[in-house]
């Protein structure tokens, strides 16, 4: 008998709620619903990328806004010079993120602690204050996109095509984590989150692999951008901004740091309360902070990492005896 574990069973359900959204939209009339759900799948998706570096890598990046707003500016970019192919979109994405990656990677993979944070943080601040700068592409007030990105067989022009292509990417990213983390490049990632020093010893090239999970996170947080951009038809440095990236934290920490599902989960959680203190109060920022600051405390694991990870075991039933003892012979 199949046995699941209450991660499967909730990331289960979790999911077939998010197939069913756009359902459920339609027959409430409710358009709201998708681009809200939208918002989750798109960070969602990026709090997946972030995982790889701090929950199996160790690795904490204050500044991975700097590749959803890379990704999101592809978008703009190209469309405001007429260029509304979705795959010109992405490889821009994917290689503007490749490349500011490998550079940035390089220098921050040689530091650690508060230092890697700093510096993270910096970089992300560099291009921000560029973007500012674009007075041709917005500047400060960023500019509006006029088409969704066209690929072919679909075009992110509507919520439900976005949502749809949101929720696909979002399966794909989660196929990869999953295969990733459990192949021997995972095990030797989180070997060096352990101990570094070790595994330097034992003959890895350390570097290299915090280095190619580096490149990596920064890629598939470029996706998340490329939707993000699509799903607003906006495009604004605020995509780039430090507090982007302590949201993403944030996402990942609340869901459960280093599992497969949490960063999901903790996308959810964070932009449900948002939209839901916004309706009760004007200073929904206290409240979310309090609540957050409150389930950290309570469960250091995240939401998602506070459940067990293995099926639960049932009672095993206590020996039974027989109805009538047997008798003894005499002797």
């Amino acid at each position: 008998m199949l046995q699941l574990s209450p991660r499967s069973i909730v990331a289960g359900a979790l999911l077939l709620l998010l197939a069913l959204v756009p359902v459920y939209a339609h027959w409430q009339n409710e358009p709201f619903l998708l681009a809200l759900f939208g918002r989750v799948l798109v960070y969602g998706i990026a709090a997946l990328a972030l995982n790889l570096l701090l929950g199996f890598g160790g690795m904490v990046s204050f500044g991975h806004a700097l590749y959803l707003g890379l990704g999101a500016y592809s978008v703009g970019v190209m469309s405001h010079y007429g260029i509304e192919s979705g795959w010109l979109h992405l490889a821009g994405a994917l290689g503007a993120s490749a490349l500011v990656g490998l550079l940035s990677g390089y220098v921050v993979m040689r530091t650690s602690g508060i230092a890697f944070i700093m510096i993270t943080l910096a970089f992300a601040q560099m291009f921000y204050f560029l973007a500012t700068g674009l007075d041709g592409f917005g500047g400060d007030d960023g500019m509006s996109l006029f088409a969704g990105s066209d690929f072919g067989a679909f075009r992110l022009d509507t919520p439900l095509a976005l949502y749809c292509t949101a929720f696909g990417v979002l399966l794909a990213v989660l196929a990869l984590m999953h295969r990733l983390i459990h192949a021997p490049f995972g095990m030797a990632l989180r070997g060096c989150q352990a101990n570094e020093r070790r595994m330097r010893a034992l003959g890895f090239p350390t570097l290299r692999y915090r280095l190619a999970a580096y490149v990596l996170s920064a890629m598939l947080c470029s996706v998340a951008g490329v939707l993000l951009a699509n799903l607003t038809m906006y495009v604004s440095p605020s995509y780039l901004a430090w507090t982007t990236s302590g949201e993403l934290i944030v996402m990942v920490v609340l869901g459960g740091i280093g599992t497969l599902f949490g960063p999901v989960v903790g996308a959810l959680t964070f932009l449900l309360l948002e939209e839901g203190l916004k309706l009760i109060t004007g200073h929904w920022m206290l409240i979310m902070g309090l609540l957050i600051v409150g389930v950290v405390l309570v469960s250091r694991r995240g939401v998602y990492g506070n459940l067990p990870a293995t099926p639960w075991r049932q009672p095993s039933p206590p020996p039974r005896r027989p109805l009538h003892a047997p008798s003894e012979e005499p002797q």
